[in-house]
């Protein structure tokens, strides 16, 4: 019988992610900016990675908000992990400064205006594409140069079920979050030669101000009590009748910048309670 044909030496691929190791502190060595970090997802992301080592960059233009995030972080003592930065994103050019020598970005600031879109008001619709879908390119432009030069980046961006589904009276914003993916896989398919993955992570309704806010706007616009707009509006598509938690949101933000996604890019974590499963 005729020995099998010696098979064929094949060019060597890439070689492995130069990120980290598996382990506690796996993000040490890598600083990460996370926006919209006074509360809610982005307060749980900013301490989340901090407890994985990062120095995180705290943005958001709510002071108070992120004094409370620093006596988080000193409660859990993770005090010089987590630097404090008072900045409105609609400041564009400041943002984008901002950015410059971060590895990790963390585009999570989000603002909301509920209204049928005849009745929208225009400069409701700019602010809300400025700061959701203009600031995220200008922070990636001020982020992206460093992370090419390291070899090495995580770009997560918090999107929405409404960056795959539309709902009523939410022009602005579901405009954004689609938007939103569409840089992120944009990214990810020119950061790639690069070390760098780019992927949103895309929740139903969250525990956060945002949607709080949203219960007593979606009561005047459907007509119904507060207590009703929960079950009978937010969440009707979703097979889980139960709000998202800002930490189950931090822990997949924090497992596509560890060492066990980096072949994860240009995709979408959906965590919407069965919402998309229509």
């Amino acid at each position: 019988m005729a020995d099998a044909p010696t098979p064929r030496s094949q060019p060597p691929g890439p070689g492995p992610d130069p990120g980290p190791a598996p382990g506690p502190g796996v993000l040490a060595g890598h600083t990460a900016l996370v926006t919209g970090a006074a509360g809610g997802i982005g307060a749980a992301c900013a301490l989340r990675l901090a407890a994985d080592g990062a120095r995180v960059r705290a943005l958001d233009r709510d002071g108070d908000g992120l004094a409370e995030l620093e006596r988080r972080a000193k409660e859990e003592r993770l005090a010089g992990n987590v630097e404090a930065v008072v900045l409105d994103l609609a400041d564009l050019p400041a943002a984008e400064r901002a950015a410059a020598d971060t590895d990790i970005l963390v585009n999570n600031a989000g603002i909301q205006h509920v209204s049928p879109l005849h009745e929208f008001p225009p400069e409701a619709f700019h602010t809300v594409l400025t700061v959701m879908l203009e600031a995220p390119f200008r922070l990636l432009r001020g982020a992206l140069p460093h992370m090419y030069e390291r070899g090495w980046g995580r770009v997560v961006n918090i999107s929405s079920v409404h960056g795959l589904r539309a709902s009523a009276y939410k022009s602005a914003y579901v405009a954004a979050k689609h938007g939103l993916e569409g840089l992120s896989k944009t990214v990810a398919l020119e950061g790639a030669a690069h070390g760098v993955t780019s992927n949103c992570v895309s929740p139903g309704y969250v525990r956060t101000p945002l949607v709080e806010k949203q219960l007593a706007d979606q009561a005047a616009v459907h007509s119904l009590p507060v207590e009703r707009v929960l079950t009978d509006v937010l969440l009707a598509g979703s097979a889980l009748k139960r709000l998202v938690e800002p930490e189950e949101v931090a822990e997949a933000v924090a497992y596509l910048c560890g060492p066990h996604a980096s072949f994860i890019t240009g995709s979408t974590l959906v965590m919407d309670g069965g919402w998309t499963a229509h």
